[in-house]
């Protein structure tokens, strides 16, 4: 194959002249596009940022904003793609000099100042605007929390109209100081009933288009089945799987990555699904972050707590837990979350599949014991997950940033004891680990001050933190004890309710 064809803001455009390693941001820019900007080319600035019509449910579609500046333009073929040039264009819903209604609100309230960010800005805010469900039922108490909605957490910033603050976390403004976006995000109604890009959320998205593209010594295939895609690992162990791109495009783009063989996985469905049985939840590996905390809308407390910490919404909107355990990072937020819920990986190959359970998954720094020929299908929970949890991230930025130390924990109580209890630790060592002898401290035992206080000192020695650019092994080591102690201050009401 020679080219592409993507539906770029109502129009097909063919391309032919594009590499398996061509950015949907270059491809755009140099289809005269120039809206969408290259800020930090690692996903993290969110001025690349454009709308892409994913499935959204049986026959239903969502606008959904994505980071051009880390996928493949390639990866986009037979798909659809909206610009914040296509928002303002799109007939019936632009209005006086056709400016589609978050344009219109971020112009009038003073959103855009030098205007490098406000394309990004835009496509994001107008993902949020479309968002199925999206109501003033969603705004937040007269205690600023969020009451209402599966993607609305506890720390989230929802206003009076629904709109998410949340859904702008990957976006970054260095001119503004950010109030009169948020005032703009605030001003915005529901669609009218004529707009076309609302009303184009009730057809189903477009299916997976296989795809092969070659050139520059390199290829892009998009395999149709699971079969035909364990058949070329088995071939090319080489071969990289790439889903959101959120990680390989960071090395395309800051470490002149160039894997040879691209195996592009994201519209899979076989590696899609999800799961719900009395004894386990399966989610498949290809499945991205915000579509597991949609769907399964608060079930599993943990995960919850994790989706709003794990980078952006932008981010989450591409990556999947297949390619952050795919990456065995030490750092990756979803493992200690995973160790913790005792999770297990269903790896498969041409030979069939095996189950391992995640702690005994990493062998060392970025290490496995995945073989070259496997590759993660889906992540199974078992259930009931346990009643008390909690997932503290310590980093240098509240949201969108890697973890200095990331710690899980799941615990089960009988009476005022402890029955059960599982901790996952991130940050601390060469990969994501157990805390097994903070575990033992504690199992068996009454959960009190006492108790605490002794096992945190357990937790403290847990890993192996060293000294980076991140943090101190000191304040690692740190950062390990007070979790605990704050565990037990967060489970105190709960056990008084139980009493």
């Amino acid at each position: 194959m020679s080219g592409i064809r993507v539906t770029v803001n109502g129009e097909t455009r063919s391309a032919t002249a594009v590499s398996p390693h061509t950015r949907l941001l270059d491809w755009l820019r140099g289809e005269g596009l120039t809206g969408a900007k290259e800020g930090c080319a690692e996903g993290e600035c969110g001025a690349c940022a454009v709308l892409v019509a994913r499935p959204d449910g049986a026959g239903r579609t969502r606008w959904t904003a994505v980071n051009a500046c880390l996928p493949a333009a390639a990866a986009f073929d037979g798909q659809e793609i909206v610009t914040a040039e296509g928002l303002g264009a799109a007939p019936g819903v632009g209005t006086g000099a056709a400016l589609h209604p978050v344009q219109r609100e971020m112009a009038e309230r003073g959103g855009s100042q030098c205007g490098y960010c406000t394309p990004g800005f835009v496509c994001a805010m107008a993902a949020e605007y479309y968002r199925p469900g999206r109501s003033p039922a969603d705004a937040d108490d007269a205690a600023g929390t969020a009451v209402a909605g599966p993607e609305h957490a506890a720390d989230h910033t929802t206003g009076p109209n629904g709109f998410d603050l949340h859904a702008l976390s990957g976006n970054l403004c260095r001119c503004t100081g950010y109030r009169p976006i948020r005032d703009a995000a605030y001003a915005l109604g529901a669609p009218e009933p004529a707009d076309p890009l609302d009303a184009r959320q009730e057809r189903p998205a477009p299916g997976a288009c296989p795809t092969h593209l070659a050139g520059d010594g390199a290829e892009l295939v998009r395999p149709a089945t699971l079969a035909e895609l364990l058949a070329l690992v088995a071939g090319r162990p080489e071969a990289r799987l790439v889903a959101g791109a959120t990680d390989v495009g960071v090395e395309v783009n800051i470490g002149q990555a160039r894997p040879p063989l691209v195996l592009a996985v994201d519209r899979l469905e076989e590696l899609r699904t999800l799961e719900v049985s009395a004894e386990r939840i399966e989610i498949g590996a290809a499945l991205t972050l915000s579509e597991i905390e949609h769907r399964l809308a608060g079930r599993v407390p943990l995960l919850a707590e994790l989706f709003p910490q794990f980078a952006s919404r932008l981010i989450r909107n591409g990556a999947t837990l297949g390619g952050n355990l795919g990456t065995a990072s030490p750092v990756g937020d979803a493992a200690p979350v995973l160790l913790a819920l005792d999770a297990a990986l269903v790896l498969a190959s041409v030979d069939g599949e095996r189950e391992v359970p995640l702690a005994e998954y990493f062998t060392g720094y970025r290490r496995t014991v995945r073989t070259a020929q496997e590759i993660i299908r889906a992540v199974r929970l078992p259930l009931p997950v346990a009643p008390h949890a909690a997932f503290y991230k310590i980093a240098k930025r509240r949201f969108d940033d890697i973890s200095s130390v990331a710690v899980a924990i799941a615990m089960e109580l009988d009476g005022g004891t402890v029955a059960s209890v599982r901790i996952g630790l991130g940050g601390v060592a060469a990969t994501p680990v157990r805390a097994r002898a903070t575990e033992a401290a504690l199992t068996g035992r009454p959960w009190d001050l006492t108790t605490a206080t002794a096992a945190a000192a357990v937790l403290a020695a847990e890993g192996t933190p060293l000294d980076d650019h991140r943090a101190s092994a000191r304040y690692r080591t740190a950062m390990l004890e007070q979790s605990l102690l704050r565990f037990l201050d967060q489970t105190q009401p709960a056990m008084e309710v139980a009493r």
